[in-house]
């Protein structure tokens, strides 16, 4: 089991292991439940053999107790309790919308809310089967609704709105009721898709009459979700089981989560930043996948045949058959597409066209360079030479590391006389713990980094033992409310040394739990696939005793926040365990020779004269009001009139960043090479660069710096 610390994504949360931590807390995994493979059969007591899914589902459920009710910070016993909570994320998860089941289906499931528990302890997920199953049939029965709400006439002048914000709807009642709901919903979309520009783009064709344009878009709109409905209606099992066991992680907290076998590829790839296929994201799209982007340098990249907006019809894995992808999970397309370097996937291809295409691919390693560290030299009217270094995430493996590569970066920005450096933090959702404390020793000497303690009250503290430095300059750590986890280990470290001057436009997200990978196959002993559980086993603290749990790290220098108009935080998030403090660990400061008022000082003053940042306050207080109008007029007079007059107040406040101009200059640690004659040009590290000269946040902490190397 590794410990880690989680890694927080906008969309979702993906936890981070330890690498000092490899093995297992005291005890083995014991083997699987008795009577394994057999099962009593109902009414005879004889024994049923158990089918290969419910043999996976009775040693996941014994793995998924034993590590809950045993190393989970909180050790809270599976019970009813915990179910009657689970039951209601549940629900969340099957419908969250309330598109799909009745009151009536939800009363029937609610039968069950207080035997998930018993169910899991005898290692039987029907329920979550049986739900499924039932869910499946309400999507049978909306499939034939929609396409029959397509099929007949639209009417788009009754002066009636439709509300979005599915925690103000109650569960529809009647198939009648349902069937309303998805009439303002497919009404509100067609308007969207038929909408005339505000703004025609120069030497535009014409538009279509509007009959034609709805014609075309409702015919799109029907192929869209008979797709959609197709693919609801083949979950897999172990998808289903999933479901379930995540709804009662849920309760436990936000952060731990049960990975099947395929978010456990996943997890890994985020983890490395590589992997080994064709470099291509792809998503869903009517009944097929879709290319949705090329990842630069990739296999698929380099090879220039396959492009963003194919439409995968089939795909053939070396020496296997051509399987038609239709209606498939995307994530059984992907495990076909990806392979081992050096092999070849065809694939079968609709371009934009309307041609098919048969294209073969050789896989490679794919490098995602987005995933590491990478800098740059700073400067501008007024400053200093600076080092600059971007950080999205604390990852390892497959021969990187984020404190190894940050070092390098570092050793690199000194050989250049840089005044001091800036760690940007910003976005940056966690990762390995391990590189969290090591990453924090490059700035500091010896000494303690963090604190860690488990749910049985047992300590430890995390140091860096390396002696000496390798940056002993002025640094600036540049953090906002999605910096997450190792990121604020790291801010919080060099807060309270005094090693840094913490700049952000909001104290950060507040999540200081520790999270372990726990690898489930090896719990059953080799013989299943089960997965992976991402599990809360500890709590982390500052040097000084404060947890950043909830409160995160707050800046000792504020700057305003474009995102303040959304709760994104760890408070805000379901179960999220509470705050708590432990005696500070003790530690010598730096010797700080800056003056934290005075600093504060002058960036406030500039501050005020930064005409975007003025700007701000206008553009969150807008996106506040947007974001509580959650009913939208279908009627298409009054629909148009509100568009025009959101587009209208949001072009007042607009914060466009390429209409800025540069006002730092940016020379890159690593240019990007000049192709050779008919390479295809990789331009991601030139777009990088030339953000970072517009960015006005980047500017003004430039500044902080500058003012912090002045004598």
């Amino acid at each position: 089991m590794r410990r880690a610390l989680g890694l927080l994504l906008i969309l979702s949360t993906l936890a981070c292991s330890g690498k000092k931590r490899a093995s297992d807390p005291p005890g083995t995994p014991p083997p699987p439940p008795p009577g394994v493979g057999t099962a009593a059969a109902a009414g005879d007591g004889e024994a049923a053999e158990l089918t290969p899914d419910q043999l996976r589902e009775a040693a996941l459920s014994a793995a998924f107790v034993r590590r809950f009710e045993r190393d989970h910070l909180r050790r809270h016993v599976l019970d009813d309790a915990v179910s009657a909570e689970a039951f209601t994320a549940y629900l969340d998860r099957l419908d969250p919308e309330k598109m799909f089941l009745l009151a009536s289906d939800r009363e029937a499931l609610a039968a069950d809310a207080k035997r998930i528990d018993d169910a899991i302890h005898a290692g039987d997920l029907s329920l979550a089967h049986a739900a499924a199953a039932r869910y499946r049939e309400r999507v049978a029965v909306v499939e034939k609704m929609v396409a029959e709400i397509l099929a007949g006439p639209i009417d788009h002048d009754d002066a009636e709105s439709v509300e979005l914000d599915d925690k103000k709807l109650a569960a529809a009642q009647t198939d009648a009721e349902l069937r309303e709901r998805w009439r303002q919903r497919l009404e509100l979309e067609l308007l969207d898709r038929t909408a005339a520009p505000l703004k025609p783009a120069k030497g535009a064709p014409p538009l279509a009459p509007l009959p034609e344009r709805e014609a075309k878009a409702v015919a799109a709109m029907a192929t869209a979700y008979a797709g959609r409905f197709a693919r609801l209606k083949t979950a897999r099992p172990i998808d289903e089981s999933a479901d379930l066991l995540n709804a009662v992680a849920s309760v436990y907290d936000p952060h731990t989560e049960y990975l099947p076998p395929s978010d456990k590829a996943n997890f890994d790839i985020a983890m490395t930043g590589s992997l080994e296929g064709i470099g291509a994201v792809l998503r869903e799209k009517d009944h097929y996948v879709e290319v949705a982007e090329l990842v630069a340098g990739g296999a698929a990249w380099r090879q220039g045949q396959l492009a963003a907006g194919d439409l995968i019809l089939a795909v053939t894995p070396e020496g296997r058959d051509t399987v038609d992808i239709a209606d498939m999970n995307i994530d059984d397309v992907v495990k076909m597409i990806r392979g081992p370097k050096d092999t070849k996937v065809t694939l079968k291809v609709k371009k934009d066209s309307g041609a098919d295409e048969t294209i073969a691919i050789t896989r490679d390693v794919v490098v995602i360079e987005a995933a590491y560290a990478r800098g740059a030299v700073l400067g501008g009217k007024g400053l200093p030479k600076l080092g600059y270094v971007y950080l999205p995430g604390f990852y390892g493996g497959q021969g990187r590391d984020a404190a190894a590569d940050v070092r390098d970066l570092l050793v690199r920005l000194q050989a250049k006389d840089v005044a001091g450096v800036i760690l940007d933090l910003r976005g940056n959702g966690g990762g390995l713990l391990d590189d969290a404390v090591e990453l924090t020793g490059l700035f500091v000497d010896q000494g303690p980094v963090v604190q860690v303690a488990d749910g049985s009250g047992d300590r430890e503290v995390l140091t860096d033992d390396a002696p000496g430095t390798v940056f002993d300059r002025p640094v600036v750590v540049l953090v906002d409310r999605f910096s997450a986890s190792a990121s604020e280990i790291v801010a919080g470290a060099l807060q309270d040394y005094r090693r840094a001057v913490i700049v952000g436009t909001s104290p950060t997200h507040g999540k200081g739990t520790v999270q372990s990978l726990v690898n489930l196959d090896r719990d059953a002993g080799g013989r299943l696939q089960l997965g992976s559980l991402k599990l809360t086993i500890q709590q982390f603290y500052r040097i000084n005793g404060a947890s950043t749990q909830l409160d995160g790290v707050s800046p000792d220098i504020a700057l305003p926040d474009p995102t303040a108009y959304v709760d994104t935080r760890e408070g805000s998030l379901p179960h999220a365990i509470a705050a708590s403090k432990i005696d500070p660990a003790p530690h010598d400061d730096w010797a700080a020779r800056w003056d934290l008022a005075a600093l504060r000082k002058a960036s406030a003053g500039r501050v005020a004269k930064q005409p975007l940042f003025a700007k701000i306050d206008a553009s969150v207080a807008l996106l506040k009001a947007r974001r509580a109008e959650t009913q939208v007029p279908l009627a298409r007079a009054a629909w148009e009139a509100r568009r025009a007059q959101q587009v209208a107040a949001a072009d007042a406040v607009e914060l466009d960043f390429t209409k800025i101009a540069p006002s730092l200059k940016v020379e890159l640690l690593d240019p990007p090479p000049a192709p050779a004659p008919g390479e295809r040009v990789d331009d991601r590290m030139t777009k990088w660069g030339d953000g970072l000269a517009r960015d006005p946040w980047l500017a003004e902490t430039a500044r902080v710096l500058a003012d912090m190397t002045r004598p």
